[in-house]
């Protein structure tokens, strides 16, 4: 007795097979691009509130070294975006760390922001009344 065989079935295959895996990949690169997102936004904000103490203190808050700073941070993650790079400004008010990184055929700016403060003042505001 001879069966016969559809092939419908390989056909379908061949086609939902490569699908899958693209979906599968995709999902993994938008992990690790969101994986990499939040490592390199919590490197920076460190980078801009280390930055906003030292001008805080009356130290001398150089944009170089908070710069080596970051790249210290961010140096041995299992990043995918390898290339990135900061960029820091230091004024009166606030320290700014713009990140642009790139790599596997993404790209990510971002900024982070921590402001100069001095709360000894305040406190010795708030005592005298």
């Amino acid at each position: 007795m001879k069966r016969k065989l559809n092939a419908s079935f390989t056909v379908e295959m061949s086609v939902i097979a490569p699908l899958a895996l693209f979906l599968i990949m995709g999902c993994i690169l938008v992990i690790f691009y969101y994986h990499d997102r939040n490592i390199l936004s919590a490197a920076a904000y460190e980078t801009a509130v280390v930055g906003g103490t030292k001008a805080r203190e009356k130290e001398e808050a150089d944009a170089g070294e908070l710069e080596t700073l970051f790249r210290d941070r961010v140096r041995g993650k299992c990043i995918l975006l390898a290339q990135a790079r900061a960029g820091v400004t230091v004024s009166e008010e606030a320290v700014r760390v713009d990140v642009t990184a790139s790599g596997a055929g993404m790209r990510m700016s971002l900024s982070r922001q921590a402001a100069v403060t001095d709360p000894e003042k305040e406190i010795r505001r708030i005592r005298r009344y």
